[in-house]
């Protein structure tokens, strides 16, 4: 049976090392929050991969070539993928992501502008295998921008990586975004802005917390704490504690919870995982994909791959 979000918080909470899993960024303030990341000086990875795919866009759409259906994951406000509508031309879009009310927002909008393409919404858990029964004798493209890859340990990025290329059932492909290695000091004033909305969206997630289980997390006993760890090449984000501070979280069963953290306690929210181009590249090859096409930027900061999955023989 699968566990309430109460219980899924419980015992990611009470683990050895307190973890909140990142989706839980990601409602309607999460996202908008996000949205403004996107667009600070020192968060590079939305506009070179913008560039790239503005600079490139023939033959990006070249490599895909015919659509049927493009499945966005992670879609947010859906601006990334509408830019490819008019040079891969998908006859369906299917946009996905955690939150269905902000998600469903932007659909409707975008539906307006593009009323020959049949258009949805679905709120799916990226954590859980994904399946589209109803698309199966479709081309699917399956868009994956903004190295959202990255959040995913690299033995759960294989295992993502092979059930999107199943899905393709050897007629389909994968067009995603990829971060690349880089200088220390790059990394770190991306997740560590200036004006703090990266600290605010880190935080945020306790705040949705709060709505989804009625625990009483208080912003003001916790701080933003990002960096880059070398050897593992990834950022780690966190949320560490000010105080010694007790959380209480209601229990179903009419019993509540008490946590304890201790001042510099810290509660583990987000890995994003930095990756070399032949690498990421081998990854995919590994999980079904093959005829790789990539393309980056002058400074190799950002990688833009589209591959097919491999034919069913």
């Amino acid at each position: 049976m699968k566990p309430t979000l109460t219980q899924e918080l419980l015992l990611s909470l009470t683990a050895d090392t307190p973890s909140i899993s990142p989706k839980f960024f990601y409602d309607e303030i999460g996202s908008h929050l996000f949205e403004v990341i996107t667009l600070l000086e020192e968060y590079y990875p939305t506009r070179t991969e913008k560039w790239i795919m503005d600079t490139y866009q023939s033959e990006i759409a070249n490599a895909v070539g015919s659509c049927d259906a493009l499945l966005d994951l992670g879609a947010g406000n859906c601006i990334k993928a509408s830019k490819l509508f008019n040079s891969i031309k998908p006859k369906q879009y299917h946009a996905l992501d955690i939150s269905k009310e902000f998600l469903q927002a932007a659909v409707n909008d975008l539906q307006k502008q593009f009323p020959h393409i049949e258009m949805s919404a679905h709120a799916i858990d990226f954590s859980q295998t994904l399946a589209f029964p109803n698309l199966e004798n479709l081309r699917k493209i399956f868009f994956f921008p903004g190295s959202s890859i990255g959040n995913y340990d690299p033995e759960n990025a294989d295992v993502f990586f092979s059930n999107l290329a199943n899905q393709c059932n050897g007629n389909g492909g994968l067009l995603i975004g990829v971060d690349l290695v880089k200088d220390t000091q790059t990394l770190d004033l991306a997740y560590n802005d200036k004006l703090g909305v990266t600290a605010a969206f880190n935080l945020n997630a306790l705040l949705y917390v709060n709505k989804l289980t009625g625990s009483n997390f208080n912003l003001a006993n916790w701080e933003h704490h990002a960096f880059f760890n070398t050897s593992k090449s990834r950022i780690e984000m966190r949320l560490r504690a000010l105080d010694d501070v007790k959380v209480t979280i209601p229990g179903l069963d009419s019993k509540d919870h008490v946590l304890s953290f201790k001042a510099g306690d810290l509660i583990h929210t987000e890995n994003s995982y930095k990756y070399t181009q032949d690498h990421f590249v081998e990854k995919l090859r590994r999980a079904g994909f093959e005829n790789i096409h990539y393309w980056t930027d002058p400074n190799n900061h950002f990688l833009v791959c589209f591959v097919n999955a491999k034919k069913i023989t």
